[in-house]
């Protein structure tokens, strides 16, 4: 019998778990361990923020949940990963051990890397639901009483799409409550280019993505380095191409959303041979751990390099449909091995995307994510809205009747008529 351990409940860990339990023999087990005890459909987060949703409604509990596919679930968290020993150390003090472990823990966000940055300072966040509800709070003082916004992301930022998004749902908001004109916006990035997204670009996602911006009247600043977030008032370094300075920017705001850098979690950092020097985890081709190689992993937590050198650091994303190929290739790997197989699946790492603009949106495919590529397209219209509300449904009703297949990209390309670029 092999128990296969999973660490972390987000898309990437659901997707192992449901491909997983596909997978295993009879007599094999499966154990999520997770730190919250819901899942949590992190794309619709920026809708929570302007109050389009409530955190309810796209949360799952997560035991119950996965009773139902006889897969066991601790929701302690944990404190630290021991893979020389096969074991994971729980919060609780608890040691669970494992014959393979999948690791989608997600990120830690490095607020603490910039002053003031984040919920606990001056700046509100979208990464997760708890923060996208206290935005939520801020936001309802702050369209009562309007003024300068700033949003975007700071330096090492690996995530642009929902900075993108909030951008643009919050104009939409504002225009829908007839206000928008007592509120200059002003993006801040640390991309080279409006639309860089951390992929060198996608399509004429720059063309795309500036159009939008002079549409809605929002100011941008890129090469940007935040030093500090004041209460009111976020201190931004503007480069050059060559990372030297050009301007000192002191903006004013009354509601600011920043995202920060990414880290790996203090459950599995500084782990020698496991992670790298920014606590994310080491994997070959396979997503397999080069050292433990019983220890797999997919998800943002995944170490990739970034596509190119920035004057300011930016960061490789991980979207949906790439972490879903992850998870796919790690538990086909997995069962491979319990056969007594070398490993064989190898994900297809391909980026598709629908960003919601409130009213509108820009979808994306790079085929393969990473450049040069086989196939890249960008569009925009009023029908990725639509497609993204319903794919939100679509997600949340796979997760809780424990469908296993990849719905990035069986719904998602079959939505945009484009199931030929499928992988």
């Amino acid at each position: 019998m092999a128990h296969i351990v999973i660490l972390g409940g987000g898309i990437g860990g659901i997707a192992a778990a449901y491909e997983m339990k596909d997978l295993l023999r009879r007599e094999d087990r499966i154990t999520m361990i997770s730190d919250s005890e819901t899942f949590h459909f992190t794309p619709s987060n920026p809708w929570v923020a302007v109050n389009w949703r409530t955190p309810e409604a796209i949360k799952i509990a997560l035991g119950p949940t996965l009773a139902k596919q006889k897969i066991d679930f601790i929701g302690a968290g944990a404190k630290r990963a021991h893979p020389q020993t096969n074991e994971v150390e729980l919060r609780d003090g608890r040691r669970v051990g494992y014959d393979y472990l999948i690791i989608d823990t997600g990120p830690r966000l490095a607020f603490h890397e910039v002053e003031g940055l984040g919920p606990e300072g001056n700046t509100v966040s979208v990464c997760t639901v708890d923060h996208a509800a206290k935005a939520a709070q801020a936001w309802e003082k702050f369209v009562a009483d309007p003024g300068p916004i700033v949003v975007g992301a700071v330096q090492g930022a690996s995530c642009y799409g929902p900075a993108y998004e909030f951008a643009f749902i919050m104009d939409t908001d504002l225009r829908r409550r007839k206000i928008r004109d007592k509120v200059p916006m002003t993006f801040v990035t640390a991309e080279p280019y409006i639309g860089h997204l951390g992929l060198g670009g996608v399509g004429d996602s720059k063309g795309l993505l500036e159009s939008e911006m002079r549409d809605r009247h929002i100011k941008w600043i890129c090469n940007a380095k935040v030093t500090k977030a004041e209460p009111g008032k976020l201190h931004v370094l503007e480069v050059d191409e060559e990372g030297k300075e050009k301007r000192k920017h002191e903006l004013p705001f009354k509601y600011g959303m920043m995202l920060p850098a990414f880290m790996g979690i203090e459950a599995v950092a500084g782990i020698e041979g496991l992670t790298n020097p920014r606590g994310f985890i080491l994997i070959d081709k396979f997503q397999r751990n080069p050292k433990f190689t019983n220890v797999y992993s997919v998800g943002v937590c995944v170490a990739i390099p970034p596509i190119e050198a920035t004057p300011v650091p930016t960061g490789v994303p991980k979207t949906g449909y790439m972490i879903e190929s992850m998870a796919t290739a790690a538990a086909r790997n997995i069962r491979a091995a319990l056969d007594g197989k070398e490993p064989h699946a190898v994900p297809t790492w391909n980026a598709v995307c629908l960003a919601d603009f409130g009213d509108t949106g820009m979808a994306f495919i790079a085929i393969p994510e990473m450049p040069p590529r086989n196939v890249t397209w960008s569009k925009e219209g009023k029908w990725v809205h639509y497609t993204k509300l319903a794919f939100e449904k679509y997600f949340l009703r796979k997760v809780r009747k424990g469908i296993s297949e990849p719905v990035y990209e069986r719904y998602v390309l079959k939505a945009m008529g484009l199931e030929r670029l499928r992988a």
